[in-house]
């Protein structure tokens, strides 16, 4: 055959249990790939047929039913393509993630793979009860395979079976850095193997998992090609040479900014529009300190939902600071959102004299956190009255070590930097406002010293080690899983890894009854670390 293969790689989003829009969407982007791109292949993510990740639905009878109802009924109308589609299928007493090959008006093959969560690209394959499976089919007289997994074995079997392509749907959440070790172990995959492989990932956001949509080639040497932009929905079509075992790139939307911070702050905002518009709302809120924390949820959430869809709330009280208001007030005007203020005094002096008259005098803290909660219930009662969604604002540091009111801070039903030290929330801020399009965060916000302002003259260092210090300690735990020894051996003071592994795990409480929010690490709370809320392990 002299003329290359035309692949489609289908970056769109399927959303989960949406099953019969989605088999709707997958026919008209057939029916697309075939008559518009002139493509002889199209490749859908894993799990396209149903979303991801779909969780205990995959233990629904129904649901599974429906799913290759839906399939079957796809395939009746697939001619003059070859579809590559992804579906969850019961085999036996388990079920599997399969991955069908459809022409000819009927199911050709389909490769196999043990459901697994959507793990990060760095973590390995879950064991399970079905090893990586591949098929392979053939068209215009080219051999090609399509493997379910990743898996050495698979690529080796196809190899010997005479495919020169391989192609590899996926449904991999997003982890910092994930999509280059993906691409780097793609390519080490093609060039041990001497196979091209493609990749096309899952797009869009369920829940707390963030799918960036990326397409990976690689060519048979494992030379790869420059990555098209990611996050971003749409075709990615490449013509295959089969006897050179090389891509050509057609329609491929070239990456302009793959910085872990632009990748971090795409990821956010996908996650921040896709959980507010798939529940059902139209509109969110939050409470506007005039932080650091509070002015980045606002600022991404103009990105996701437009400034016209938000409602910023100032809640000062006796202790917050001139400077607090006006940074406020600065951003919202900034960015054209709508911003009413709230005083919580008369809340708090309420509450305070209902519980001196029956204990006394409340301690200091209680009557910090009694301020939080002022706030928390103020803002629930406006996201009520308005219908919208309440966003909380803490971060992942301040989750970590409890650092944080329940009823108070924690309210919302989402949590926008849940998986974001605060470290990674000053650098975030940075490279949003040198975006090209203006800053969307008042400087003074970086640059104040974080605090609580729930006392006179408070600074979250007078409770906690520095932020910098706080969150390597806190990564090398969380995420590089060392030991308290092993922290101490690593250069950081033994009381202050026993203080903050001490609130580590008596905070889990807390954290089990936050806002989910995006996963961008490997060591989100919740969705990856599930903790027990009682222990008495130390290390």
């Amino acid at each position: 055959m002299s003329h290359p293969l035309r692949i489609a790689l289908a970056s769109f989003d399927f959303p989960l249990g949406a099953v019969a829009d989605n088999a709707a969407r997958l026919a008209a982007l057939l029916a697309e790939a075939r008559d518009t791109h002139r493509a002889a292949i199209v490749v859908f993510p894993e799990l396209s047929l149903s979303g991801s990740p779909a969780l205990d639905l995959l233990s629904h009878p129904p649901f599974l039913a429906e799913c290759r109802s839906a399939l079957e009924s796809l395939a009746v109308g697939v001619q003059g393509i070859t579809a590559i589609v992804g579906w969850p299928c019961r085999v036996g007493e388990v079920t599997a993630s399969a991955l069908s090959v459809i022409g000819d008006g009927r199911i050709l093959a389909t490769a196999l793979a043990p459901v697994r969560g959507p793990a990060p690209a760095v973590s390995e394959p879950a064991c399970g009860v079905f090893e990586p499976h591949a098929v392979h089919f053939e068209v215009d007289g080219i051999r090609v395979g399509v493997a379910a997994g990743d898996d050495a074995a698979a690529l080796q079997a196809l190899s010997e079976a005479g495919v020169a392509l391989v192609l590899r749907p996926c449904a991999t959440a997003f982890a910092h850095d994930g999509l280059e070790q993906g691409a780097a172990r793609l390519s080490d995959q093609a060039q041990r193997s001497g196979l091209a492989l493609a990749r096309i990932n899952a797009i869009g956001a369920q829940d707390a998992w963030i799918f960036p949509g990326e397409a990976q080639l690689a060519d048979g040497d494992g030379r790869l090609h420059p990555a098209p932009r990611a996050f971003q929905e749409g075709w990615r079509i490449a013509d295959f040479a089969p006897a050179a075992r090389r891509f050509s790139p057609q329609q491929w939307p070239t990456e302009d900014d793959p910085s872990r911070e632009s990748m971090a702050w795409r990821a956010l905002v996908a996650g921040l529009r896709g959980y507010v518009r798939r529940n059902g709302f139209s509109r969110a809120l939050l409470g506007l300190s005039g932080g650091l924390d509070s002015a980045l949820v606002l600022a991404a959430a103009v990105d996701a939902l437009g400034a016209q869809n938000l409602t910023a709330v100032r809640l000062p009280s006796r202790h917050t600071s001139a400077l607090s208001n006006d940074l406020a007030e600065q951003q919202a005007a900034m960015l054209g959102v709508r911003l009413l203020t709230l005083p919580i005094e008369p809340t708090v002096q309420s509450a305070y004299q209902t519980l001196s008259a029956a204990i006394g005098e409340l301690p200091g803290l209680a009557l910090e956190n009694l301020q939080s909660r002022a706030r928390g219930v103020l803002l629930m009662g406006l996201a009520n009255a308005e219908g919208g969604l309440l966003l909380a604002t803490g971060n992942k540091s301040e989750s970590a070590v409890g650092y944080c009111t329940l009823y108070g801070d924690t309210c919302g039903g989402y949590a926008p930097l849940a998986d974001l030290y605060k470290t990674e929330v000053y650098a975030l801020a940075r490279w949003r406002n040198a975006r090209g399009d203006g800053a969307a965060i008042p400087q003074g916000c970086i640059d104040r010293a974080p605090s609580a302002e729930l006392r006179d003259n408070q600074r979250d260092e007078d409770s906690l080690p520095p932020y910098p210090v706080l969150d390597a300690l806190l990564d090398r735990h969380l995420e590089g899983r060392l030991s308290a020894a092993q922290l101490v051996e690593a250069g950081f003071e033994a009381h202050t890894v026993q203080r903050v592994l001490h609130l580590l795990r008596i905070s889990e409480w807390k954290r089990a009854q936050c806002a989910p929010g995006p996963r961008l690490s490997t060591s989100a709370f919740g969705s990856v670390l599930q903790r027990p809320i009682t222990s008495g392990y130390a290390g």
